[in-house]
């Protein structure tokens, strides 16, 4: 990867878009540390460093620490990214959607349009849900600054969320239409690395000047040096999974057009064992997440609210093997529902017959299929044992460097570090040897 980018920086044009690239992520990170006026940023950060609500604290380790700060950016990408999942599930169910999704290039404009609709539409019961939790704490809100007026506080709130929200899209697409790579992965990217960053660097630096040659600050360099090999491991780890794959061999049968031979070449489909990627676990902790956001929201202060966290959604309590059993049927269930949207072996046989292709030993059609979805459902049951092996290996291996560690990287985050990595790795590959290409036209 670095040999990409040293050749990749050699390229006037690729280095522009690397920049260009780095431009608006800074612009974002800024955005991430201005503060919202009349917002208390002390009751925010104190409120998610409790850790009494999950979902609150997974949002402010994707957005970087905005939504812990009260700043602009507080909701991040979340809302779009919640937007195109529920666009792109309703592409499958819904057949109007279907059809304008295999339009082509005018297709997936308005499917594009009708997802910042709905990310708009996310973000301001996103903007709600969050101003509802915090209006329960004392002085989250200082509404002296709005003559005294909470109502006037809150409207003033969902408005600067939510306009922070579109921004934060608006910066995403511009990435990934004058930049390198996919804009809202790289902005949950380096959103995840500046969570990790405040952790691993400033808090021990901080430590470090302020206990000076004390046993504490020694302890701490050996605790963040201990972390940083163990998560190398698991990152080398998590990479050769993510990038094995099981290829199926595919001979096509020559064919003669007019006075021009066709086919006569194999090639092969490569089916990945992450091939969902980190898709089942966030839907997973979604689901499991609900209950605790909609008791948090509503019944605060209800026995059925304390009982279900102490009980189930820390995973620490006595039904702890309740929460990891849960979780884990519920990542089987969505690796295999996400697997069906991606391949589809009856869509895949028929290409392949319609293009005078066939898998050696096996006869087209319908046995064709069968072979794909046999392969598809062996190949994603190890993608769903890994996922769950992943949701929690990594904070028990962590936890050996010590417990404030635990959280630097969640699980859900390491994947999406890899994936983001590798992606932007491919996009700048593919952008040199387009240049090369031209290069050798010419």
């Amino acid at each position: 990867m670095f040999e990409t980018l040293k050749n990749a920086f050699k390229v006037k044009e690729i280095r522009k878009k690397i920049f260009i690239t780095l431009l608006i992520l800074l612009v974002y990170r800024i955005g991430c540390y201005i503060p919202v006026p009349g917002i208390s940023a002390s009751t925010f950060s104190d409120y998610i460093a409790d850790g009494s609500n999950n979902f609150l604290t997974l949002m402010s380790a994707v957005t970087g620490g905005a939504l812990a700060n009260g700043t602009l950016f507080a909701l991040g990408i979340g809302p779009y990214i919640n937007a195109s999942i529920i666009v792109q599930l309703l592409c499958v169910g819904i057949p109007a959607l279907e059809r304008l999704s295999k339009q082509g290039e005018e297709g997936k404009k308005k499917i594009a349009q009708i997802t910042r609709w709905l990310t708009l539409l996310l973000a301001v019961i996103q903007s709600i849900g969050i101003i509802v939790n915090f209006a329960n704490q004392a002085d989250a809100i200082r509404t002296s600054v709005f003559f005294d007026q909470a109502w006037l506080a809150y409207i003033f709130m969902v408005i600067v969320y939510s306009a922070g929200a579109m921004l934060t899209m608006w910066l995403g697409e511009r990435i990934t239409e004058h930049g390198v790579g996919n804009g809202i992965s790289l902005i949950i990217f380096i959103g995840i690395l500046s969570t990790a960053g405040n952790i691993l660097i400033v808090d021990p630096i901080m430590n470090a000047v302020e206990n000076s040659a004390s046993f504490d600050a020694v302890q701490t360099i050996i605790s963040t040096v201990i972390f940083c090999v163990i998560a190398v491991v698991l990152f080398a780890l998590i990479v050769t999974v993510d990038l094995a794959e099981r290829r199926i061999p595919v001979q096509y049968a020559k064919q003669v057009k007019g006075r021009k031979m066709y086919g006569g070449q194999a090639t092969v489909i490569p089916i990945k064992i992450s091939g969902s990627g980190v898709m089942p676990l966030i839907f997973a902790f979604a689901i499991i997440s609900l209950p605790d956001l909609i008791m948090g929201l509503f019944w605060p202060n209800s026995d059925a609210y304390s009982n279900y966290q102490t009980w189930f959604s820390q995973g620490t309590g006595p039904l702890g093997w309740l929460y990891i059993l849960v979780l884990c049927l519920l990542i089987f269930a969505f690796s295999f529902f996400y697997a069906q949207i991606q391949f589809n072996p009856e869509d895949v046989s028929k290409s392949i017959q319609q293009n005078g292709g066939f898998i050696p030993g096996i006869r087209p059609g319908r046995p064709t299929a069968d072979y794909l979805k046999k392969i598809s459902n062996r190949i994603t049951l190890f993608g769903a044992i890994f996922l769950s092996l992943v949701a929690f290996i990594p904070s028990l291996a962590f936890s050996f460097a010590g417990e404030q560690y635990v959280n630097v990287f969640s699980t859900t985050g390491i994947l999406i570090v890899v994936s983001v990595a590798l992606e932007f790795d491919k996009q700048l590959q593919s952008q040199l040897m387009m240049k090369n290409y031209k290069g050798f036209l010419k």
